[in-house]
Protein backbone atom coordinates (compact mmCIF):
# COMPACT_ATOMS: atom_id res chain seq x y z
CA UNK A 1 0.00 0.00 0.00
CA UNK A 2 2.89 2.38 1.13
CA UNK A 3 4.64 2.07 -2.29
CA UNK A 4 1.84 3.12 -5.03
CA UNK A 5 0.20 5.39 -2.43
CA UNK A 6 -0.98 8.59 -3.86
CA UNK A 7 1.63 11.54 -3.54
CA UNK A 8 -0.86 13.60 -1.82
CA UNK A 9 -2.25 11.48 0.65
CA UNK A 10 1.64 10.72 2.02
CA UNK A 11 1.92 14.49 2.64
CA UNK A 12 -1.48 14.46 4.26
CA UNK A 13 -0.47 11.40 6.58
CA UNK A 14 2.59 13.14 7.62
CA UNK A 15 0.74 16.22 8.64
CA UNK A 16 -1.82 13.92 10.37
CA UNK A 17 1.22 12.19 12.38
CA UNK A 18 2.86 15.22 13.08
CA UNK A 19 -0.67 16.78 14.72
CA UNK A 20 -1.16 13.65 16.67
CA UNK A 21 2.12 13.83 18.69
CA UNK A 22 1.40 17.21 19.26
CA UNK A 23 -1.99 16.00 20.70
CA UNK A 24 -0.54 13.14 22.67
CA UNK A 25 2.48 14.49 24.30
CA UNK A 26 -0.83 17.92 25.30
CA UNK A 27 -2.39 14.63 26.64
CA UNK A 28 -0.03 14.12 29.15
CA UNK A 29 -0.20 17.61 30.51
CA UNK A 30 -4.30 17.78 30.65
CA UNK A 31 -4.41 16.61 33.89
CA UNK A 32 -2.61 19.69 35.07
CA UNK A 33 -4.37 22.43 33.45
CA UNK A 34 -7.95 20.66 34.37
CA UNK A 35 -8.15 21.92 37.72
CA UNK A 36 -10.36 24.73 36.01
CA UNK A 37 -12.87 24.84 32.94
CA UNK A 38 -11.46 27.98 31.86
CA UNK A 39 -8.21 26.34 31.92
CA UNK A 40 -8.55 23.24 30.37
CA UNK A 41 -11.00 25.40 27.33
CA UNK A 42 -7.89 27.37 26.49
CA UNK A 43 -5.43 24.99 26.93
CA UNK A 44 -7.33 22.51 24.05
CA UNK A 45 -7.75 25.79 22.35
CA UNK A 46 -3.83 25.78 22.13
CA UNK A 47 -3.52 22.95 21.31
CA UNK A 48 -6.21 23.06 18.26
CA UNK A 49 -4.35 25.99 16.93
CA UNK A 50 -0.98 24.37 17.75
CA UNK A 51 -1.99 21.00 15.64
CA UNK A 52 -3.96 22.71 12.90
CA UNK A 53 -0.85 25.08 12.12
CA UNK A 54 1.51 21.96 11.88
CA UNK A 55 -0.86 20.52 9.24
CA UNK A 56 -1.04 23.49 7.28
CA UNK A 57 2.36 24.41 7.08
CA UNK A 58 2.97 20.62 6.04
CA UNK A 59 0.64 20.99 3.27
CA UNK A 60 1.60 24.43 2.11
CA UNK A 61 5.33 23.29 2.29
CA UNK A 62 4.42 20.70 -0.19
CA UNK A 63 1.90 22.49 -2.08
CA UNK A 64 1.81 26.15 -1.94
CA UNK A 65 -1.31 26.55 -4.68
CA UNK A 66 -3.62 25.05 -2.50
CA UNK A 67 -6.47 26.01 -0.42
CA UNK A 68 -7.10 25.16 3.28
CA UNK A 69 -10.62 24.90 5.10
CA UNK A 70 -10.39 25.08 8.64
CA UNK A 71 -11.79 24.40 11.54
CA UNK A 72 -9.96 27.10 13.72
CA UNK A 73 -8.24 28.75 10.57
CA UNK A 74 -11.64 29.13 8.71
CA UNK A 75 -10.36 29.90 4.77
CA UNK A 76 -8.02 32.54 5.70
CA UNK A 77 -4.59 30.61 5.12
CA UNK A 78 -3.56 28.98 1.48
CA UNK A 79 -5.00 30.30 -1.93
CA UNK A 80 -8.04 31.59 -2.26
CA UNK A 81 -9.48 30.08 -5.76
CA UNK A 82 -7.48 26.68 -5.95
CA UNK A 83 -9.26 24.11 -7.06
CA UNK A 84 -8.03 22.06 -4.41
CA UNK A 85 -9.14 22.44 -1.02
CA UNK A 86 -7.52 20.63 2.14
CA UNK A 87 -10.45 20.66 4.97
CA UNK A 88 -9.17 20.16 8.03
CA UNK A 89 -10.41 18.85 11.78
CA UNK A 90 -6.93 19.66 13.78
CA UNK A 91 -8.68 17.42 16.94
CA UNK A 92 -12.29 16.51 17.19
CA UNK A 93 -13.49 14.74 19.82
CA UNK A 94 -12.42 17.67 22.34
CA UNK A 95 -14.44 17.22 24.84
CA UNK A 96 -13.53 13.60 24.75
CA UNK A 97 -9.95 15.18 25.25
CA UNK A 98 -10.22 17.60 28.02
CA UNK A 99 -11.75 14.56 30.15
CA UNK A 100 -8.87 12.35 29.14
CA UNK A 101 -11.37 9.93 27.72
CA UNK A 102 -8.70 8.60 24.73
CA UNK A 103 -11.46 9.06 21.75
CA UNK A 104 -10.27 11.86 19.50
CA UNK A 105 -8.65 11.89 16.05
CA UNK A 106 -6.96 14.21 13.44
CA UNK A 107 -9.16 14.46 9.92
CA UNK A 108 -7.58 15.92 6.81
CA UNK A 109 -9.25 15.59 3.24
CA UNK A 110 -8.68 17.18 0.26
CA UNK A 111 -11.26 17.97 -2.09
CA UNK A 112 -11.31 18.68 -5.63
CA UNK A 113 -13.38 20.58 -6.90
CA UNK A 114 -15.68 19.82 -4.53
CA UNK A 115 -15.82 16.20 -4.28
CA UNK A 116 -13.59 14.44 -1.98
CA UNK A 117 -10.01 12.70 -3.00
CA UNK A 118 -8.23 11.89 -0.31
CA UNK A 119 -8.89 11.43 3.21
CA UNK A 120 -6.81 10.70 6.21
CA UNK A 121 -8.51 10.14 10.03
CA UNK A 122 -5.61 9.39 12.77
CA UNK A 123 -6.15 8.18 15.76
CA UNK A 124 -3.10 9.28 17.89
CA UNK A 125 -3.90 7.64 21.20
CA UNK A 126 -4.01 4.12 19.02
CA UNK A 127 -1.85 4.87 16.73
CA UNK A 128 -4.30 3.87 14.35
CA UNK A 129 -4.24 5.14 10.59
CA UNK A 130 -7.48 4.98 8.13
CA UNK A 131 -6.64 6.19 4.88
CA UNK A 132 -8.59 6.50 1.75
CA UNK A 133 -7.88 7.67 -2.11
CA UNK A 134 -11.11 7.95 -4.30
CA UNK A 135 -11.19 4.82 -6.68
CA UNK A 136 -8.68 2.94 -4.40
CA UNK A 137 -10.48 1.69 -1.53
CA UNK A 138 -9.97 2.07 2.18
CA UNK A 139 -7.13 0.97 4.71
CA UNK A 140 -6.25 1.00 8.09
CA UNK A 141 -2.61 0.65 8.68
CA UNK A 142 -2.25 -0.25 5.37
CA UNK A 143 -4.76 -3.10 5.63
CA UNK A 144 -7.47 -2.85 3.53
CA UNK A 145 -11.12 -2.31 4.90
CA UNK A 146 -14.47 -2.71 4.39
CA UNK A 147 -17.98 -1.83 6.06
CA UNK A 148 -19.56 -4.95 7.95
CA UNK A 149 -21.78 -7.70 6.39
CA UNK A 150 -24.60 -7.56 8.65
CA UNK A 151 -27.47 -6.09 7.11
CA UNK A 152 -30.29 -6.65 9.59
CA UNK A 153 -30.76 -3.28 11.65
CA UNK A 154 -31.40 -5.44 14.90
CA UNK A 155 -27.95 -7.18 14.88
CA UNK A 156 -26.44 -3.66 14.25
CA UNK A 157 -24.82 -1.40 15.83
CA UNK A 158 -25.03 1.86 15.02
CA UNK A 159 -23.14 5.36 15.90
CA UNK A 160 -24.45 8.71 16.90
CA UNK A 161 -23.88 12.17 18.06
CA UNK A 162 -26.21 14.04 20.61
CA UNK A 163 -26.63 17.59 20.46
CA UNK A 164 -25.22 19.83 22.42
CA UNK A 165 -25.64 23.25 21.09
CA UNK A 166 -28.16 25.70 22.63
CA UNK A 167 -31.21 25.69 19.94
CA UNK A 168 -30.88 22.25 18.84
CA UNK A 169 -34.20 20.59 18.54
CA UNK A 170 -33.49 18.23 21.32
CA UNK A 171 -36.89 16.45 21.17
CA UNK A 172 -36.71 15.74 17.30
CA UNK A 173 -33.16 14.03 18.41
CA UNK A 174 -34.79 12.29 21.51
CA UNK A 175 -37.53 10.85 19.31
CA UNK A 176 -35.08 9.67 16.84
CA UNK A 177 -32.59 8.25 19.19
CA UNK A 178 -35.98 6.41 20.08
CA UNK A 179 -36.59 4.86 16.81
CA UNK A 180 -32.95 3.87 16.11
CA UNK A 181 -32.88 2.11 20.09
CA UNK A 182 -35.45 0.16 19.89
CA UNK A 183 -34.64 -1.53 16.29
CA UNK A 184 -30.55 -2.10 16.84
CA UNK A 185 -28.32 -4.06 19.04
CA UNK A 186 -27.06 -0.95 20.68
CA UNK A 187 -26.58 2.47 20.31
CA UNK A 188 -23.35 4.34 20.88
CA UNK A 189 -22.19 7.83 21.12
CA UNK A 190 -18.09 7.51 21.16
CA UNK A 191 -18.18 11.27 20.93
CA UNK A 192 -16.13 12.13 17.56
CA UNK A 193 -17.32 11.80 14.32
CA UNK A 194 -14.47 11.73 11.79
CA UNK A 195 -13.89 8.39 13.83
CA UNK A 196 -17.59 7.13 14.12
CA UNK A 197 -17.19 7.12 10.16
CA UNK A 198 -14.08 5.48 10.02
CA UNK A 199 -15.36 2.88 12.43
CA UNK A 200 -18.50 2.51 9.81
CA UNK A 201 -15.64 2.17 7.41
CA UNK A 202 -13.68 -0.66 9.44
CA UNK A 203 -16.85 -2.62 10.24
CA UNK A 204 -16.91 -1.70 13.72
CA UNK A 205 -20.19 0.20 13.68
CA UNK A 206 -23.20 -0.60 11.13
CA UNK A 207 -24.17 2.97 10.84
CA UNK A 208 -24.07 6.64 12.05
CA UNK A 209 -26.18 9.32 12.10
CA UNK A 210 -25.48 12.72 13.12
CA UNK A 211 -27.22 16.39 12.70
CA UNK A 212 -25.32 19.80 13.18
CA UNK A 213 -21.66 18.29 12.17
CA UNK A 214 -19.47 20.75 10.09
CA UNK A 215 -17.96 20.11 7.17
CA UNK A 216 -14.84 19.45 8.63
CA UNK A 217 -16.24 16.70 10.82
CA UNK A 218 -17.38 14.79 7.96
CA UNK A 219 -14.88 15.27 4.43
CA UNK A 220 -12.10 12.82 5.22
CA UNK A 221 -14.86 10.26 7.01
CA UNK A 222 -17.34 10.23 4.42
CA UNK A 223 -14.35 8.93 1.64
CA UNK A 224 -13.40 6.31 4.03
CA UNK A 225 -16.75 5.16 4.22
CA UNK A 226 -17.74 4.93 0.70
CA UNK A 227 -14.11 3.33 -0.25
CA UNK A 228 -14.91 0.69 2.22
CA UNK A 229 -18.27 -0.28 0.01
CA UNK A 230 -20.93 1.60 2.65
CA UNK A 231 -23.34 4.92 1.85
CA UNK A 232 -23.14 8.13 2.86
CA UNK A 233 -25.30 11.07 2.34
CA UNK A 234 -28.60 13.36 4.21
CA UNK A 235 -31.24 11.42 6.30
CA UNK A 236 -33.12 11.64 3.26
CA UNK A 237 -30.03 9.89 1.06
CA UNK A 238 -29.00 12.07 -1.34
CA UNK A 239 -25.21 12.47 -1.39
CA UNK A 240 -24.71 16.05 -1.64
CA UNK A 241 -24.53 16.30 2.33
CA UNK A 242 -21.24 18.22 2.98
CA UNK A 243 -22.59 21.08 4.10
CA UNK A 244 -26.07 19.93 5.04
CA UNK A 245 -25.57 19.34 8.52
CA UNK A 246 -27.26 16.23 8.37
CA UNK A 247 -24.91 13.04 8.44
CA UNK A 248 -25.76 9.28 7.44
CA UNK A 249 -23.73 6.39 6.55
CA UNK A 250 -23.73 2.88 7.43
CA UNK A 251 -23.33 -0.41 5.18
CA UNK A 252 -25.76 -0.65 1.95
CA UNK A 253 -28.72 -2.59 3.82
CA UNK A 254 -28.52 -0.58 6.52
CA UNK A 255 -28.14 2.88 5.48
CA UNK A 256 -31.37 2.03 3.28
CA UNK A 257 -33.16 0.74 6.44
CA UNK A 258 -31.97 4.14 8.47
CA UNK A 259 -33.26 6.22 5.88
CA UNK A 260 -36.81 4.53 6.52
CA UNK A 261 -36.49 5.60 10.48
CA UNK A 262 -34.52 8.57 10.09
CA UNK A 263 -35.45 10.37 6.77
CA UNK A 264 -38.78 12.06 8.24
CA UNK A 265 -36.91 13.73 11.00
CA UNK A 266 -34.93 15.18 7.96
CA UNK A 267 -34.72 19.31 7.33
CA UNK A 268 -35.10 18.31 3.69
CA UNK A 269 -38.22 16.22 4.18
CA UNK A 270 -41.53 17.08 2.71
CA UNK A 271 -44.09 19.30 4.35
CA UNK A 272 -46.55 16.15 4.98
CA UNK A 273 -43.58 13.83 6.48
CA UNK A 274 -42.80 16.23 9.03
CA UNK A 275 -46.45 16.84 9.70
CA UNK A 276 -47.02 12.51 10.51
CA UNK A 277 -43.59 13.49 12.73
CA UNK A 278 -45.20 15.67 14.76
CA UNK A 279 -48.30 13.59 14.98
CA UNK A 280 -46.73 10.17 15.50
CA UNK A 281 -47.13 8.94 19.21
CA UNK A 282 -43.90 8.13 20.88
CA UNK A 283 -42.63 4.80 20.00
CA UNK A 284 -43.54 1.73 21.75
CA UNK A 285 -41.11 -1.48 22.51
CA UNK A 286 -41.90 -3.78 19.22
Amino acid sequence: MTTNQHPMLNVAVKAARTAGSIINRAALDIESVRISQKKANDFVTEVDHAAERIIIDTLLSAYPGHGIWAEESGRTMGAKDSDYVWIIDPLDGTTNFIHGLPVYCVSIALAVRGKVEQAVVYDPTRNDLFTATKGRGAYLNERRIRVSKRNQLKESLISTGFPFRPGDDFNRYLAMMGEVMQRTAGLRRPGAAALDLAYVAAGYTEGFFETGLQPWDVAAGSLLVSEAGGLVGNFTGESDFLEQHECLAGTPKVYGQLIGILGKYSKFASAGEKAAVRQAPAPTQE
